[in-house]
């Protein structure tokens, strides 16, 4: 099987695989939390993508792997994760916490989509070797927060219901 092919096998089951953990383990209890807590539970994940500057370390990746993906990943990484941080820091201040929400989920989402993007442009999957030990990273990680930050979106858009009073 050519390392394109597996590459793109690895991607496709990552998905099916987070689906499916998703779906049985993580969302049953997301959906039923206050959503400041689910929105707290989701930032704290995505406090770790400060893990993506790897793509632009010697000796971990190849030299080769394409500049156009790496550090575009890199840097997309670094900003969602700090400003994933900063919801939590500012967990407290709930106007802040709610702005820095909507900024790591944006900023994170489009860094997934572009990153994709320069993936496909730079042929990635043909040269999914060069990753290294970083070829977990889009196989096992990125599917995880794609489905995380969609329903991020999904948790800050829904109608919330508040009790009625109960006499």
């Amino acid at each position: 099987m050519s390392p394109k092919l597996l590459f793109q096998l690895h991607l496709v089951l990552g998905y099916v695989a987070w689906l499916l953990c998703f779906g049985a383990y993580i969302w049953p209890r997301l959906k039923s939390m206050d959503p400041f807590d689910a929105q707290r539970a989701i930032a704290t994940l995505h406090s770790f993508r400060f893990f993506g500057l790897v793509f632009m370390l010697p000796g971990v990746v190849s030299p080769d792997l394409p500049a156009s993906f790496a550090v575009f990943a890199a840097y997309g990484d670094l900003a969602t994760g700090l400003l994933a941080m900063l919801a939590l820091l500012t967990a407290r201040i709930r106007a802040l916490f709610w702005s820095f929400v909507v900024a790591f989920n944006l900023v994170g989402a489009a860094d997934l989509i572009l990153d994709y993007y320069h993936a496909i442009q730079a042929d990635l999957p043909a040269h999914a070797g060069e990753l290294g030990a970083m070829y977990a990273i889009p196989v096992i990680y990125v599917p995880l927060l794609a489905i995380t930050h969609a329903t991020a979106f999904y948790l800050l858009l829904r109608p919330q219901f508040k009790a009625a009073p109960v006499f």
